[in-house]
């Protein structure tokens, strides 16, 4: 059994090491990272540069790319060995709801989908004040993937798994959740770079505006291990009659 891992935090993060770490001994690990920090890279790939790859210890490797690339590279030809499935994380920070959309850890899990086995993000809740814990978070990946290898679910499922940032005697234990939806994020921030010319930061996240019962965001709030089942086809199946008939009154 061979499991690749990956994160966007960087191959230097705590999380990816704490994540290595504690899936020692579970399987054949290949760290594949990327070279600097790539959170909200989504699953950008990089298309108009060459990647370059960097192994900095045995069986751990660092790219200059995204966290899509270095999935997308180790699966389709970089090894001479294929992966049985992805893991990813642990994130500093949560993903959850809308999250997903931009998250590049969700995307090194997605990119993965293609393997044996379903693919797993982990991402660990910010604390208020601190550095991030990844003691707990560590323990639950282990768990996670050590019942994913003993009682496999659909290989095409992706698991987005959100912990809560508490010691692990603190948890509550697991919640399956759908995702929630934040509100609108906050505006740009504008300011001026030493050369006097006008620049922009991103806004922060919205809070969350469906994040009642059964939602990821109520589950992490409780204390609960949010555990989500993703899937890659973003079709509305719902509304496939409601268009089609709308397509039907075009004319001219």
């Amino acid at each position: 059994m061979k499991i690749l891992v990956c994160n966007d935090d960087g191959y230097r993060a705590r999380g990816i090491i704490a994540l290595r770490q504690a899936l020692e001994g579970l399987a054949e690990l290949t760290v594949v990272a990327p070279e600097r920090n790539h959170s909200g890279a989504s699953n950008a790939l990089t298309l108009e540069l060459p990647l370059r790859v960097t192994q900095y210890e045995p069986g751990k490797y660092y790219v200059s790319g995204t966290p899509t690339d270095c999935v997308h590279l180790a699966i389709s030809g970089l090894f001479d060995f294929q992966h049985d499935m992805v893991v990813s994380g642990i994130n500093n920070g949560e993903n959850l709801g809308d999250d997903v959309l931009y998250s590049g850890t969700v995307a090194a899990a997605i990119e993965g989908r293609f393997l044996g086995l379903p693919t797993v993000a982990f991402s660990l809740r910010r604390p208020n004040e601190g550095r991030a814990d990844f003691t707990a978070a560590a323990r639950v990946a282990r768990m996670i993937v050590s019942h994913l290898l003993a009682q496999p679910l659909d290989r095409h499922m992706i698991l987005n798994v959100n912990i809560p940032h508490l010691p692990f005697e603190e948890l509550r234990g697991f919640r399956t959740t759908r995702l929630g939806h934040r509100h609108r994020a906050d505006q740009v921030t504008r300011a001026r770079d030493p050369r006097g010319r006008e620049v922009f930061w991103v806004g922060r996240a919205g809070e969350g505006e469906d994040d009642g019962p059964g939602t990821d965001f109520f589950a992490l709030a409780e204390g609960y291990v949010s555990v989500t089942p993703l899937q890659v086809d973003l079709t509305r199946h719902s509304a496939i009659d409601t268009v089609d008939r709308w397509l039907g009154g075009i004319t001219g």
